[in-house]
C-alpha cells in the first residue's frame, strides 16, 4: 500500500497503529457474512448438515478477505482519519 494518495497526498496511515481498530470493523464484516450465508442456507438449502454451514462459511469470508481488508480500512480512514471524499478535486489535480 502506497504511504499517500497519488492525487491528494493524503497520508493512508495518519499515526503509528492507526489500523489496529480496522481489525474490529473487518470482524463486524466477517460476522455479518457469516449471518447471511448461514441464513441463506437455512432457507435456500433446506437446513443442509454442520459441515455444510462450516465449509460454506469458510469459503465466503475467505473469498471476501481482500475486500473486507480494503474496506475496513477505509471505513477507519473515513470515520477516524479526518478524510473527506470530494468528487471534484480528482480531476481537477490531473
Amino acid at each position: 500500500m502506497p504511504e499517500a494518495c497519488q492525487v491528494c497526498a493524503q497520508a493512508f496511515e495518519p499515526e503509528v497503529g492507526f489500523y489496529w481498530g480496522a481489525m474490529y470493523i473487518s470482524y463486524g464484516f466477517s460476522t455479518v457474512i457469516v449471518a447471511i450465508v448461514g441464513v441463506m442456507l437455512y432457507f435456500l438449502a433446506n437446513d443442509p448438515e454442520v459441515w455444510v454451514y462450516v465449509v460454506a462459511v469458510a469459503a465466503a469470508v475467505l473469498l471476501f478477505t481482500p475486500l473486507m481488508f480494503r474496506y475496513a480500512r477505509a471505513v477507519m480512514l473515513y470515520a477516524f482519519g479526518g478524510t473527506r471524499y470530494d468528487a471534484g478535486y480528482a480531476p481537477r489535480a490531473m
